[in-house]
């Protein structure tokens, strides 16, 4: 009996192995995951960084506020998302209203440490800015 059992194990090692090599030739191949296409805002950002100091360099022109600029970073990540969700669905959809808010929301936060306004006098615009999202969440389909 323990022969039997052997020559059992050693049939399904077989078939598992043979299976295994079939998966193997047919299934399709993964395509390389490069990271999308969002490198490129990063790369933006840092230049738009650089474009501010050369500017500063050479004009004399100074914001004290230059790390602000790197607060845009997610404000274009949320641009390019609220596009690219837009592109897909082939209308303004729920998701990328969202996104499209979103880079408003935080793009509005960047200005107003870039520039050194005050909060105090800004902070309207907030609302205007949650006015727009309860407007366009009403006249577009979700």
């Amino acid at each position: 009996m323990s022969e039997e059992l052997q020559k059992i194990k050693d049939d399904e090692k077989e078939k598992m192995n043979a299976a295994s090599s079939v998966n193997r030739e047919t299934a399709p191949t993964e395509p390389e995951d490069t990271g999308g296409n969002q490198g490129w805002i990063a790369g933006v950002a840092i230049i738009a960084v650089g474009v501010v100091f050369l500017v500063s360099n050479l004009t004399g022109f100074y914001l004290n506020n230059w790390w602000a600029l790197f607060i845009l970073i997610p404000g274009l990540y949320s641009f390019v998302k609220a596009w690219n969700i837009r592109k897909e669905a082939g209308h303004w959809s729920k998701s990328a209203r969202g996104s499209l808010i979103g880079g408003l929301a935080i793009t509005l936060v960047a200005v107003i440490f870039l520039f050194g306004l005050d909060w105090g006098r800004i902070w309207p615009l907030f609302l205007i800015l949650g006015g727009i999202a309860i407007l366009l969440g009403g006249w577009f389909d979700s």
